[in-house]
């Protein structure tokens, strides 16, 4: 039976954790309204309900408050990552490196599309911010390794072009598939959701295999 004081802990937790959770909503929603040099933290702390100190205590700096909203993002349930469970699962029973790379072209697009608004926020804020600029490059070598799994899984079903690295086609996969390719394509040039996917698609196909 849970005591006194143990419900207390939970309840104290459980707080800490829904207060956690409005600063970093509060936070999305100002950054990508006003961007990253314009959203304050004593803005964030006002449209959070809390006080300055709280987020402070609660998440961090402002660059680990930028790193807390991607993560909310990323952690949604509609929200598919590069190589999720189900990614690396559909990956692996795949019977060809034709089906593997249609698999990775359709998560990096879905990736894409749905975090497009908060990384160009990251992009934005890196050039000011240290912190997030080391952020960035972390996610960017995790992004390459991620994608040197891909590689592995082609070489393994013997679809990698001979003459290939396995760290040359991870390279390849995350120049093709990177935020910064998909946003100049499909936000700054007005491509279609579609038309990505498909160029996308066919330019791994005729990179790798």
């Amino acid at each position: 039976m849970e005591t006194g004081e143990s419900g207390a802990v939970r309840r104290r937790a459980a707080q800490a954790a829904s207060t956690r959770a409005e600063i970093v909503m509060a936070a999305g929603r100002l950054m990508l309204e006003r961007g990253y040099v314009g959203t304050s933290i004593a803005a964030i702390a006002s449209e959070a309900g809390v006080v300055v100190q709280t987020i402070y205590n609660s998440v961090g700096s402002k660059a680990e408050l930028l790193a807390a909203v991607l993560e909310r993002v990323a952690e949604e349930p509609d929200a598919p990552a590069l190589l999720s469970g189900a990614t690396r699962e559909r990956i692996a029973g795949a019977r060809t490196a034709t089906e593997v790379i249609r698999i990775l072209a359709r998560s990096s697009a879905l990736v894409n599309e749905r975090t497009s608004g908060i990384l160009r926020i990251v992009s934005e804020a890196a050039v000011v911010d240290p912190d997030v600029g080391e952020f960035e490059q972390k996610r960017d070598a995790a992004r390459l390794h991620g994608f040197g799994e891909v590689a592995v899984a082609l070489r393994e079903k013997r679809g990698l072009r001979g003459g290939i690295s396995d760290h040359e086609a991870a390279a390849t996969m995350w120049a093709l598939a990177h935020p910064h390719t998909y946003r100049t394509l499909v936000l700054s040039l007005g491509w279609s959701t579609e038309a990505y996917l498909s160029w996308l698609e066919k330019s791994l196909l005729a990179a790798l295999l």
